[in-house]
């Protein structure tokens, strides 16, 4: 640390001596300025306070519901897309001190707060919504109120609502040639599931293949290379200037965001941005026209090429590979259905295409007339430079400049300090070419951890699987694992892989997973949504969380909306991903908004898995943390550091698992000090530097009387041992009959 860090550093109260534990008036899982010394920054690879503390940064994505505007209909859509607004996402202004409050009870006080590109500027480019952006500062200018902070980011799927997921406004896809009223029945896009679908069998999943889509795929790939892949795409911007579409489009995001940071960027409780919600190739890179890679592109439903789909899109019907879950593989070629036998062009007659699919413009394909087929004429198109012939990198080529444009946007408008969060495509560990020259000031990586085959099954129980690994040629055995503590490890492996790449390339940086989350309406072996057993989600939970605290990694949980019902769940595209609604809540008029006030806690599930113990403020460096959430016992281990500026260290203990119960505290040493308030839900401890010859602590807390354990955590030994064994006693003693009976 540099000496100017250190004279900046404040010193805290605890420095006095005979400074009792937890005198002042903070709490644990305070983020607000007076919480933190004045703020929270980056140091080497954590979070700090003010005081030098290491910050543990817990909280939420708030919300899901932020997707669709509060007046979407299911049935028009997506007429109307000029005039929606998004006034009271995620929740209107006045239920914020209730939402706030319970976040705060539950030690979920770091949020990513969503924002789409379409809620600002929907009416059409340059037309920004001054009602919803009054909104959105009003509702997080009362953060620090509730000890909250956030981080906004400008949130997308699939590129687009229109295209079948979230983020841009229509006219996105509208002003560089497509027919939004084309794009379902021309197999350009899947619109089923934001239009309330996606819960059927047949219908659930699909979403993320919309990606490898005509609408989605072609303008991802336009918004960052279209100067390079579709130089011939010209489009006149409102000011009557004609620009290539790679500028059109990124002009327009980046004016955008420039609005949104100058709007939200002086509030107290934002702490930073982040650029934009998983960010995808499109074709870039995409190494044959005529199938999408199995390992990193899901095939379900019909997936057509990329060759199909321009021929779907340009009014051609064409015969469609469909496919279907299946075992061992995750899904298999059942069958082929002819789409578009309507022969709807995606492509609007009066667009800067003319009617054309963009790249027949560009001579990527043709149609062969005499042989009434299509034709591939540049097969390798997408992978290197049209031009040059050089082979092209979309990280290195097209995101990393993107991303310093938007970092320079960003800084002109808000404070240099604000923290900028950024993440690498989907299920990618950070590619290696993320060196220092390619990362953007004050930067955060921030990438994402789902387990793939639980979200794609909808399904957990006592068997999981390493796909992060077998998708990286693990050998099949190493990744399958058993019973809770297998799952508890395979997690961890897997999350301790993020996060240990990423400090590899990136060097000594914060890394905060973004998303982590499991789904609600998991068809579990035991336990469903219809009947209220939930011990299958509160055993995934928990193994998320314990990798989670394992790897001692800041996080925000996908997601908390109060929107969410059993029976549309976050009412898109089949997703149910919140444990928290509103429905099943208290009213207003019956909440008491004080952290120990066990009202906040209706309309939560799973909680005990979700509300946990965790070193928020640690006066060091944390070495490890293990809570055990069946014996309600933690232990914390951390190195002290001449640094801290501080010799208090706040663990947050909520008061929803501890109420009643006595906490005992063992490993201080004997001058060290400790005290804990309910009310704050707060372990207050204080280490005298003098007091022990060692520059380390572990303590050991547990709860007298002991908690009431939700489920054993099983092992594979454990469940099968026994029967191993007594097979094993039996195969001895039939060799040892055999070989003495029959051989002596």
């Amino acid at each position: 640390m540099s000496l100017f860090a250190l004279m900046r550093m404040q010193v805290h109260p605890s420095h006095t001596p005979g400074y009792p534990p937890g005198s002042g008036s903070t709490y644990a899982h305070d983020w607000s300025p007076a919480g933190t010394g004045g703020k929270i920054e980056r140091r080497g690879r954590h979070f700090v306070d003010g005081y030098g503390r290491v910050c543990s940064l817990r909280g939420v994505n708030v919300s899901g519901s932020s997707k669709i505007p509060v007046d979407h209909d299911h049935v028009t859509f997506p007429a109307n897309h000029h005039s929606v607004t998004f006034v009271g996402r995620p929740f209107p202004l006045e239920e914020a001190p209730q939402h706030f409050a319970r976040l705060r009870r539950w030690g979920l006080s770091f949020i990513r707060f969503l924002v789409t590109w379409e809620a600002v500027e929907h009416a059409g480019p340059g037309i920004y919504d001054v009602e919803y952006l009054t909104y959105v500062k009003k509702l997080l200018s009362l953060l620090p109120e509730y000890g909250l902070s956030a981080f906004v980011v400008v949130h997308q799927d699939v590129w687009s609502r229109y295209s079948g997921g979230s983020g841009a406004p229509a006219w996105t896809l509208g002003n560089i040639g497509f027919d939004l009223h084309a794009l379902e029945e021309s197999g350009a896009a899947w619109l089923l599931g934001v239009k309330g679908g996606g819960h059927v069998e047949a219908e659930r999943g699909i979403w993320p293949c919309g990606y490898q889509k005509l609408a989605a795929a072609t303008i991802a790939t336009c918004f960052l290379a279209g100067d390079t892949f579709a130089p011939k795409l010209k489009v006149t911007a409102t000011n009557g200037d004609v620009k290539s579409v790679q500028q059109y489009l990124q002009d327009a995001f980046l004016d955008m965001y420039a609005i949104v940071a100058e709007t939200l960027g002086g509030l107290e409780g934002v702490l930073g941005f982040e650029i934009m919600n998983e960010p995808h190739r499109g074709y870039i890179n995409l190494p044959s026209l005529h199938k999408f890679d199995y390992n990193t592109d899901l095939h379900l439903s019909h997936v057509p090429s990329a060759f199909q789909s321009f021929m779907l899109g340009s009014g051609y019907p064409t015969l469609i590979s469909h496919w279907t879950r299946s075992f061992p593989m995750p899904t298999r070629l059942t069958s082929h259905s002819v789409l578009n036998s309507e022969k709807r062009s995606a492509w609007r007659l009066d667009g800067p295409t003319q009617g054309k699919c963009v790249w027949e413009m560009h001579g990527v394909w043709g149609w062969d007339n005499v042989k009434n087929e299509g034709v591939v004429l540049r097969e390798h198109y997408f992978t290197k430079h049209p031009v040059s012939g050089r082979k092209v990198d979309w990280y290195t080529d097209f995101y990393y400049p993107f991303l310093k444009r938007w970092a320079a946007r960003v800084h002109s408008v808000v404070p240099k300090e604000k923290m900028l969060f950024v993440e690498p495509i989907p299920n990618e560990l950070c590619p290696p070419t993320w060196t220092k020259e390619n990362q953007v000031p004050n930067m955060v990586f921030a990438p994402h951890w789902y387990d793939l085959n639980a979200l794609f099954t909808k399904a957990f129980g006592d068997f999981t699987v390493n796909v992060q690994g077998l998708s990286r040629g693990m050998f099949p055995l190493k990744a399958f694992y058993w019973g809770q503590k297998g799952a508890r490890d395979n997690y961890s492996l897997q999350i301790r892989n993020i996060i240990n790449v990423g400090h590899k390339v990136l060097g000594e940086m914060p890394i905060l997973i973004g998303e982590c989350g499991i789904p609600m309406d998991m068809k579990c072996r035991q336990g469903s949504t219809s009947d209220g057993n939930w011990i299958w989600q509160y055993r995934m939970m928990d193994a998320m969380m314990t990798a989670l605290e394992q790897s001692l990694a800041s996080f925000t949980l996908w997601n908390y909306n109060p929107d969410n019902t059993d029976t549309h769940g976050d009412d898109w595209n089949g997703e149910n991903f919140s444990w928290f609604s509103r429905r099943r809540a208290l009213p207003p008029s019956l909440l008491n908004l004080g952290q120990d006030s066990f009202t906040l806690d209706n309309g939560g599930r799973i909680l005990p898995s979700v509300v946990r113990p965790y070193p928020a403020k640690t006066a060091g460096i944390p070495s490890r943390f293990d809570y055990e959430m069946n014996t309600g016992e933690f232990t914390f281990e951390w190195t002290l550091t001449e640094q801290c500026k501080s010799r208090e260290t706040e663990i947050y203990v909520p008061s929803l698992i501890y109420h009643g119960r006595k906490l005992v505290v063992e490993g201080l040493a004997p001058d060290d000090k400790y005290t804990h308030d309910e009310s704050r839900q707060t372990l207050f401890v204080v280490v005298q530097s003098n007091s022990s010859p060692t520059k380390s602590r572990k303590i050991k807390v547990s709860v007298q009387p002991p908690l009431r354990g939700h489920f054993h955590v099983n092992t594979f030994w454990g469940d099968f041992g026994e029967l191993i064994l007594s097979g094993l006693v039996v195969f001895i003693g039939i060799f040892l009959f055999i070989k003495f009976t029959l051989y002596t």
